[in-house]
């Protein structure tokens, strides 16, 4: 694999051993944990003036702190996407400013593009021909389209739940696509079965594969660019996997670390009341969740019962300072709709708990009045267009 000057490998989160990138693919080849890139950071001669300084808006602007080469990179452009003001939220919640990273935006509208360009790079790297992974569908859409753009074959496992719209383009990008009776964890399963069927199939799901993750990163890089290298105080994330929301802290603690920012913002999560297994464990000051016997919401994208990544992600919630919050699926909505109305924001069912918790956090007081904060749209309203404009008709409008 042709990897950056300052990549030292990845290391698995739960026995430390540390491997080249070409031997563990997926998860931790003696232990089964979920692996982590690591850096070497004295390698690294970046400042500000060194992204400031480039042209492309993509997110292999920061390609030093991704684990391979530019040239290498399978990319549609994904990244570069706006952090939008709504002054409206800031006066409500008596703030300096919110705003709202719009991942909507990305080549098939959603946060996924930034993880799935990095798996796909890695995969194509490693002479894979196929890729697989479960999905709630974004993410399944999104493998797609980058492994029809790096040569290789896709496989999508996806609950029968999953939106019309994710299923119909897994398939319009060339992919294979298993449609799995029940939820997530079933379609994960049939995930998990097939790999273990197919051992030249290269896993691309978050913490299925330590790359993916490495790509969401990028997230906070241009949100601290953006606001003139400054940390925000807040940034509120919609929490499934939990791999988004660990991937917003170690890009946070990268940049500081380096020097290129000064401080490290609180992480929050936001769930839903019906699946909420990460609040749940933060709340009862666990180091790793219980699963989620009966996951009931509306909101798939964040309905992950048995969140893989939920010791990473308590550990970024604690280490920052940040809170959790489970919303009931009506605000989480309203979230959404009012953004909409009031913003013009199209923000996607499950990341409208973004909003709800913002609100929630609010109520608590955890809110200074020369605050920053940023909420995360992971995904583009229009993939949920059904969902929300139910919302509306139940209330009447």
């Amino acid at each position: 694999m042709e990897t950056n000057a300052a990549f030292a490998g990845v290391t698995c989160t739960d026995c430390a051993e540390t491997f080249e990138a070409a031997d563990a693919p997926g998860r931790c080849p003696s232990c089964g944990g979920v692996l982590d890139v690591e850096y070497d950071y004295d390698a690294l001669d970046v400042s500000r003036e060194t992204f400031e300084d480039r042209g492309e808006r993509s997110q292999w602007r920061y390609r030093e702190l991704l684990p391979f080469a530019r040239e290498a990179a399978v990319t549609t452009d994904e990244g570069g996407t706006p952090l939008v003001s709504v002054p409206a939220l800031a006066e409500e919640f008596g703030v300096e400013a919110v705003y709202v990273k719009d991942e909507g935006r990305n080549p098939t509208g959603t946060i996924d593009d930034r993880a799935q360009s990095v798996a796909a790079t890695a995969a194509r790297e490693a002479d894979a021909t196929d890729v697989a992974l479960a999905s709630t569908g974004d993410d399944g859409q999104s493998a797609a389209a980058y492994a029809a753009r790096a040569g290789l074959e896709s496989h999508t496992f996806v609950p029968t739940r999953a939106s019309f719209t994710n299923k119909a383009m897994v398939n319009v990008h060339g992919g294979d696509m298993s449609v799995v009776e029940g939820r997530i964890g079933d379609a994960d399963a049939a995930f998990a079965d097939a790999v273990d069927e197919h051992d030249d199939w290269h896993p691309v799901q978050v913490f299925s594969t330590p790359f993916a993750h490495e790509g969401l990163k990028t997230t906070y890089f241009e949100v601290a660019e953006a606001l003139d290298w400054t940390a925000p105080d807040h940034v509120i994330n919609p929490t499934g996997r939990g791999a988004g929301l660990y991937a917003l802290y170690k890009a946070a603690t990268e940049v500081a670390d380096l020097g290129l920012v000064a401080d490290v913002p609180q992480v929050h999560a936001a769930q839903a009341e019906g699946c909420a297994p990460i609040v749940r464990a933060f709340e009862e000051e666990r180091d790793s969740h219980e699963p989620w016997d009966a996951p009931d919401t509306i909101c798939g994208r964040i309905e992950i019962p048995d969140p893989v990544g939920s010791p990473l992600a308590l550990e970024a919630l604690r280490e920052s300072g940040g809170d959790a919050v489970a919303a009931p699926d009506p605000e989480i909505l309203e979230g959404a709709t009012s953004l909409a109305e009031s913003a013009g924001l199209e923000l996607g069912a499950s990341s409208g708990a973004a909003v709800a918790a913002a609100y929630a956090l609010h109520e608590r007081d955890a809110f200074d009045a020369d605050d920053v904060l940023v909420l995360v749209n992971a995904g583009a309203g229009s993939k949920d267009d059904d969902i929300l404009r139910s919302h509306l008709m139940g209330k009447g409008i």
